[in-house]
């Protein structure tokens, strides 16, 4: 039986002190190497080790999953990487960079709250949630091919040139200081 003085749902249990020195690094373009992330967040502190996720099956099998993790060997180098690299540009895309303790608690806090909170104004329960969201995710889809198609050709040249670009991941003209 669970009583209050039990830390059964106390977050902070869950948490020791190797995870809140680990980041998480989402929003990775693909072309990003993981010689290139260790490059990036090296003069933050030492790290002691890099997860790179890869597809592990189906068609994107031996691709990146566009997200990894990096463990430093204290929180301060951790929160530091976090001031610095979160939102700069690593080609033409914006870092997610949290402290991978965050990463889980916050995501698991807003998908269940934000999950419960459409199917009620919806009205929806069961089945007709996932129905709903995969018609939503169409029609977002359509709406973004309609305005790809009229942006004209220019604009694709230039999303390509921006791409063959993409030598060094990070683009120093955003500095934060």
């Amino acid at each position: 039986m669970w009583s209050e003085n039990e830390p059964l749902l106390d977050p902070k249990f869950f948490i020791d002190e190797k995870a809140e020195s680990r980041v998480y690094i989402g929003n990775l373009d693909l072309r990003i190497t993981e010689a290139s992330l260790i490059k990036m967040f090296t003069p933050y502190g030492k790290i002691l080790s890099e997860e790179f996720l890869w597809h592990t099956r189906g068609p994107k099998r031996g691709e990146p999953r566009g997200f990894a993790f990096i463990q430093f060997s204290s929180k301060e180098e951790a929160k530091l990487a976090k001031e610095k690299m979160h939102g700069r540009l690593a080609c033409g895309r914006p870092l997610v960079v949290r402290l991978a303790s965050e990463k889980y608690l916050d995501e698991a806090a807003q998908d269940s709250s934000t999950a419960l909170g459409e199917a009620k104004k919806a009205g929806l329960t069961g089945s007709t949630l996932g129905q709903t969201s995969r018609s939503a995710k169409i029609a977002a889809i359509k709406n973004k091919l309609r305005t790809l198609e009229e942006e004209g050709p220019s604009v694709k040249k230039q999303k390509q040139a921006d791409s063959d670009s993409c030598k060094d991941s990070l683009d120093h003209s955003q500095d934060k200081g």
